[in-house]
């Protein structure tokens, strides 16, 4: 049986164990789930109260404003929206946090229409352990096809 944290790598390792990267893939899919069954605070919850996040929000309230205000247009719209996150890389840092790396697709379908690919993005995000979860601190995001 071995000894090792499931949280560290080896030392001087530049990846993490199989069974957390597992769990960050887990991570991931609970959190983009959240935010396409349209479930705001609970999606805020997944990232710390002072997380950094695009567009200037920096409350975890704010952050769930901006998200029921993003279900309640695609409810209006009858719009499902999916996001679909690969290629993830998961870095593990020397105080105990993680540096991932993923790329993002957005998929939006009104009813009675076909399904358009709205977005591409590259999403780097540092993650913390807050009481035994995984959370976002920090989220930089950048749109494929800009600066």
């Amino acid at each position: 049986m071995s000894t090792e944290s499931p949280t560290q790598p080896p030392a001087g390792a530049d990846y993490v164990s199989a069974e957390l990267y597992t769990r960050i893939q887990q991570f991931y899919a609970d959190q983009m789930a959240l935010m396409d069954h349209g479930d705001a605070e609970a999606w805020a919850a997944t990232f710390t109260e002072d997380a950094v996040f695009p567009a200037g929000v920096t409350s975890r309230a704010g952050r769930a404003d901006s998200a029921r205000a993003h279900a309640e247009k695609l409810v209006l719209e009858k719009a499902d929206l999916r996001h679909w996150l690969g290629m993830l890389d998961v870095r593990p840092q020397p105080d105990g946090t993680l540096r991932t790396r993923a790329y993002v697709l957005t998929a939006r379908t009104v009813r009675g229409e076909e399904l358009r690919i709205t977005a591409s993005v590259v999403c780097r995000d540092h993650l913390v352990e807050e009481g035994g979860r995984w959370k976002v601190v920090e989220r930089t995001l950048r749109r494929d096809g800009t600066v």
